[in-house]
């Protein structure tokens, strides 16, 4: 197996676990906390839009490492 391959498996891992974290900590409280249909689609709706921001700021961090970098060092 290559590096790029292993680095691959790994960040595919590393997604899972962060959406299965997801799920758990946030979109099935979010839920569970609602009765009607429409509240718990909402719910999940603005769940996902928190996601989304968090996903956003990760990847402008990334960026602005990745830019960065051979500056500071």
């Amino acid at each position: 197996m290559s590096n790029l391959t292993i680095t691959y498996v790994v960040g595919v891992a590393c997604a899972v676990i962060a959406l299965v974290a997801f799920a758990a900590l946030v979109l099935v409280p979010a839920v569970s906390s609602y009765r009607r249909p429409l509240h718990r689609a909402a719910a999940v709706v603005l769940s996902f839009y928190v996601l989304a921001a968090f996903i956003g700021v990760g990847v402008l961090l990334g960026a602005l490492v990745i830019l960065e970098w051979p500056r500071v060092f």
